[in-house]
């Protein structure tokens, strides 16, 4: 059969990515990649639905999409996916947007090659499809995410995922390593990010005792694995017996720390139904007391239902302590079938923009202060890209940098190449990049 030329847009958190990258790889080897809806026999567009302004960029985006179809000289199939498509349904959503050709929500990935077959050869671009995966990736050279979970039992107020993905449910340790072993040793990844809504509760549901530990066990020591990266650590699976364990791995685990605090007054935690509803600095402590030099990042809420301006001094306070090396601030959704839309209190828009901007100016300010401290010394540099706008200048990260989320370090040398490893000397300091020479 023909090759089949396939345009992607993939929406969302890391672990929709992997979702694509799935779905891309039951196309197999007869999969070209095209620039645009216009010269491509398919479309993907895996949504996501988490918040208000994700589902309108999803509308926004497939909008787009069926504009430039209807447009092409032939108009490809376009099959929308994802968190969206599971939040609101198939049909609704197809009556709205009756030029989809394909409609499928999270919980139906697995169905996907026998969904999309006859689909294509209805269309003229008849196409053999394998089992879903392995994955194709779509990253940048250099790292690729394992999903180690999908879905989430936490009950917190503000959140549409355990209604959109379902309840907790883990990979097994063998299938694990084996995609591991596939993306570091074929494929070439020195670098692993583990992700799942909550990774510190990875195993729970397979009746393993520490299953994060295990599962650590069997991926530290894949030969060529260079760094692992750990996403998504709830506060409350932070323990003293976990944080000893991971202090005694050393490499290729990074002491980077992304854990998802999302306020620091008690009052608002609880309010929200947070598994950890205490004073978060004593989490933050705890992660600095066995590692000194960990690099942590976090994510906050202002302006959730009942924040007062004592709250948020509080919250301020935080951030001006902690001194996170990379912080994500985010207004306060009031999300229809969440039990946060129905409190009363609600924060008037205008206060939750000021109060976001206001952190973000703090941490920059942080943020600033503590990449000037590197200038002069010399970092490890995962390289990933060429940069679009200077020729002879590469995008990459060095360990405390985590991909898509965080700032990143410009480098440039003879020994600069996308994928690889290098040795380089920080020059110059922004207040969220660094520039470097290899």
């Amino acid at each position: 059969m023909s090759k089949i030329r396939v345009h992607t847009i993939s929406l969302g958190c890391p672990k929709n990515r992997v979702d694509t990258e799935r779905m891309l790889g039951a196309l197999g080897a007869g999969l070209v990649p095209a620039e645009g809806a216009a010269d491509a026999d398919l479309v993907l567009v895996n949504t996501c639905g988490f918040i208000r302004p994700a589902v309108e960029e999803s509308v926004d985006t497939i909008l787009a999409v069926i504009r430039e179809a209807e447009a092409a000289p032939k108009r490809p199939v376009i099959a929308v996916t994802g968190c969206m498509v599971s939040r609101y349904g198939q049909p609704d959503l197809a009556a709205d947007l009756p030029e989809v050709d394909l409609w499928l929500s999270t919980r139906e990935l697995a169905d996907w090659p026998a969904r999309l077959a006859p689909v294509l050869a209805a269309a003229g671009a008849a196409h053999r499809l394998d089992a879903l995966g392995p994955r194709r990736l779509s990253t940048a050279p250099g790292y690729a995410y394992l999903k180690i979970s999908e879905g989430c039992s936490h009950k917190c107020a503000f959140c549409t995922i355990p209604a959109i993905r379902g309840k907790h449910v883990s990979r097994s340790l063998d299938d694990l390593e084996r995609e591991a072993r596939l993306l570091v040793e074929q494929g070439g990844v020195p670098e692993l990010v583990l992700v799942g809504q909550d990774v510190t509760s990875y195993g729970r549901d397979l009746d393993l005792k520490d299953g994060l530990k295990h599962l650590l066990d069997r991926l530290m020591p894949i030969k060529g694995l260079k760094w692992l990266r750990l996403m998504y650590l709830y506060p409350a699976g932070l323990t003293d017996t976990l944080l000893k364990h991971l202090a005694g791995l050393g490499r290729p685990l990074l002491p980077y720390f992304d854990i998802p605090l999302q306020h620091a007054h008690p009052e608002i935690l609880s309010a929200m139904g947070r598994p950890f509803a205490q004073d978060p600095s004593l989490v933050v402590d705890r992660v600095r007391q066995h590692f000194p030099e960990a690099a942590l990042r976090t994510s906050l809420i202002v302006g959730f239902p009942g924040e007062t301006d004592k709250h948020y001094k509080t919250l301020k306070q935080f951030v001006e302590r902690s001194r996170f090396a990379n912080l994500g601030v985010f207004p306060y959704h009031q999300e229809e079938g969440t039990r946060a839309a129905d409190l009363p209190g609600q924060v008037p828009q205008a206060t939750k923009t000021r109060r976001r901007n206001a952190l973000m100016k703090l941490q920059e300010t942080i943020s600033r202060e503590t990449l000037a401290e590197l200038v002069g010394t010399r970092q490890e540099v995962l390289v990933e890209e060429p940069s679009p706008e200077w020729p002879g200048l590469h995008v990459g990260r060095v360990w405390f940098q985590a991909p898509e989320v965080d700032g990143v370090t410009y480098v440039s040398g003879p020994k600069v190449k996308p994928g690889r490893l290098v040795q380089a000397d920080i020059e110059q300091a922004q207040s969220y990049d660094l520039v470097a020479l290899a």
